[in-house]
């Protein structure tokens, strides 16, 4: 287990913010009442903040035939529709939603070129919310594997994720379960499949990135 690099900036400002309210509340010998609250609320936020940004070292078993998790979550859709920014004809979508209390290192499905990438400024609906994969902020990005088959996954910010971290660009070589992004506070990831694949989850099934095997070719 480590804590990851998208977390640092989160922490310092908890530790300072713990730091300073501490201080003062001594400078000013504030009532013991008022002191603990303040080391609890301390402790508290550190904890928080710790948990949130942790990024778990994993093992890939990595499979040309599979479609890896892209995050740790709860799957909430499953459903046959249209995808219309790049595909523009039907697809099998996928939509796993991360809880704050998740794991938010997302991972690749699955191996290949980056054939398309695009950041979408955008509303921030409930990431439940039917169209918080259209109208929030939000990143695409199409990896084709080394059969010419191609997966849409989106990273989707939501009512809290107020950041969406992606490392990757067109025409970037990538593996399967290998990290591609980050979002911050609780948000959404949503797969666009070809129509055939096997999915082999089903809607409110826990789901862990890198390890659950979604669906296969």
């Amino acid at each position: 287990m480590k804590f990851h690099k998208e977390g640092y900036t989160s922490l310092a400002l908890v530790i300072l913010f713990a730091f300073v309210s501490n201080a003062l509340a001594n400078y000013y010998d504030a009532s013991p009442y008022v002191q603990w609250f303040l080391y609890i609320l301390s402790a508290f936020l550190i904890i928080v903040i710790l948990q949130f940004f942790r990024s778990p070292n994993k093992k890939i078993a990595m499979d040309d035939g599979t479609v890896l998790c892209p995050a740790d979550g709860k799957v909430v859709v499953i459903e046959e529709t249209i995808e219309n920014e790049y595909f523009q004809d039907s697809r099998i979508q996928v939509s796993i939603f991360m809880s704050p209390i998740n794991v938010h290192v997302n991972r690749n499905p699955i191996s290949g070129i980056v054939s398309y990438f695009k950041y979408h400024p955008g509303k921030f609906l409930v990431a439940w919310h039917p169209k918080s994969s259209t109208d929030n902020e939000r990143t695409t990005v199409v990896v084709k594997n080394q059969s010419n088959v191609e997966v849409l996954f989106r990273q989707i910010a939501g009512a809290m994720a107020r950041r969406i971290v992606c490392y990757i660009a067109e025409q970037d070589v990538v593996k399967q379960g290998e990290e591609f992004g980050f979002i911050k506070f609780g948000s959404r990831v949503d797969l666009f499949l070809p129509l055939g694949t096997k999915v082999n989850v089903n809607i409110g099934d826990k789901v862990i990135g890198g390890k659950t095997v979604i669906a296969t070719f």
